[in-house]
């Protein structure tokens, strides 16, 4: 771990004391500080913008009411994850009925300095991504978004879910086998478009599974 994020971790733990102590500078400083990571997490998981605003707004409030009781036995960007994901799940299970606007799938466009044929290539990839996590089930869904997005380790994401490391390993290997079907052999990269994590090679996998 290189010195720039032992100093960010240091100052990550001190917001947390002092959050913990009920000074809400630092509570909303650490919101800031992951509202980014939590807005993409919520927008990957659920299935329509207005149902991922609420679960980022969801999110964030059981994050501010609860970061007194934080007790550490996780770290805390494990701990946001999962106050994220619980928010998210209640937030499918609430309106899971409700019919999908035809824009549900859509990215917010953001400027780019690049090529604009590159450009709107790369959007039409984002697109195709979010809906085919939009079609994979549930518990599917959430174990690649937290792998492929949040770059959670495997230990942390069975933390996170409350899971066995065995059961989380096969959704993620089922959720991204269901992903290159629906996307193509031929543009398996796209199920990384837009995320943090490069594709992980063959051997890499073997190495996780």
């Amino acid at each position: 771990m290189g010195t720039a994020d032992q100093e960010a971790e240091t100052e990550e733990a001190g917001l947390i004391e002092r959050a913990r102590s009920g000074q809400s500078a630092a509570a909303e400083q650490l919101l800031r500080d992951h509202l980014p990571k939590i807005s993409a997490i919520c927008r990957r998981m659920c299935t329509s913008p207005s149902d991922a605003e609420d679960a980022t707004q969801e999110a964030m409030i059981a994050i501010a009411r609860g970061v007194r009781r934080f007790d550490g036995r996780s770290s805390f960007s494990t701990w946001v994850y999962r106050v994220t994901t619980n928010a998210c799940l209640d937030e499918i299970r609430r309106h899971k009925r409700r019919p999908v606007p035809s824009d549900a799938h859509a990215e917010v466009a953001t400027p780019s300095e690049e090529d604009p044929a590159q450009r709107v290539e790369q959007y039409e990839l984002r697109d195709q991504l979010s809906q085919a996590l939009a079609d994979l089930p549930e518990e599917y869904r959430v174990a690649v978004i937290l792998r492929d997005l949040a770059d959670l380790e495997y230990g942390d994401i069975a933390s996170v879910l409350e899971l066995n490391l065995g059961t989380v390993k096969s959704r993620i290997a089922r959720g991204r086998a269901r992903l290159a079907r629906q996307l193509g052999d031929n543009r398996a990269d796209i199920a990384h478009a837009g995320t943090n994590r490069p594709a992980e090679s063959s051997e890499s996998q073997r190495q996780h599974d």
